[in-house]
């Protein structure tokens, strides 16, 4: 079973999450973490919960996303997840930063590459990849069929959906891939979004008003 911790990081209040089993094996998805007191908060709950980290993965590289992708690599030996077609938005956050007056170093190591469709496996739980572009180029989420949730970065939101007007974003794309993507799930289905309050998918199709 997976269990689920978010943390609500830096000004732009960015969720990170701690997927975690019994075997205390856990999944480390979007740190977000800025300010070394919120890197520091991470690594103590992973520290309380005596946790082994075995993955970093991004849904997407917007700088919200990844500012604490270098430190949970460098403290845990972890090597980052992606979408190959994230790579140049990685790329081109550290200029994002500066843009927005938030300087970080960027992570600078090796990639795997996440395909759509692949399953990641943590101990006996695994998390299906689904390809959820319109955000950005190749957002991804990852599903989890047997505790029915969904960590969907910011392509769904309670509400509301991602912004579509930074490079490499379309709305027309991005309403297709929660269709398609998201919308496919059952409607129990919990939705953990890179912004805001948990919602559900059955929710979203009833009250979303990008979608009625």
């Amino acid at each position: 079973m997976l269990r689920v911790k978010s943390f609500e990081f830096s000004p732009i209040q960015e969720n990170t999450y701690i997927l975690y089993n019994e075997f205390n094996e856990c999944v480390i998805i979007d740190p977000g973490c800025y300010s070394d007191t919120e890197k520091d908060r991470l690594a103590a709950f992973i520290n309380k919960m005596e946790l082994t980290p075995k993955m970093l993965l991004n849904t997407h590289c917007h700088l919200d996303h990844v500012f604490g992708n270098k430190f949970v690599a460098e403290k845990y030996g972890l090597t980052l997840q992606i979408h190959e077609g994230e790579r140049v938005v990685l790329e081109d956050s550290p200029v994002r930063g500066l843009m927005y007056g938030m300087p970080f170093d960027s992570y600078a190591g090796e990639l795997v590459f996440l395909q759509e469709g692949e399953v990641l496996r943590l101990g006996e739980d695994e998390l299906e990849i689904r390809l959820t572009p319109g955000h950005s180029p190749a957002s991804l989420s990852f599903y989890s069929k047997k505790d029915g949730f969904v960590i969907s970065g910011d392509a769904l939101f309670k509400r509301s959906i991602g912004r579509t007007d930074l490079p490499g974003g379309d709305y027309e794309t991005l309403i297709n891939s929660i269709r398609g993507q998201l919308f496919v799930l059952p409607d129990s289905t919990k939705v953990y979004s890179g912004h805001g309050p948990e919602t559900t998918i059955g929710e979203e199709k009833k009250q979303n008003p990008f979608f009625n």
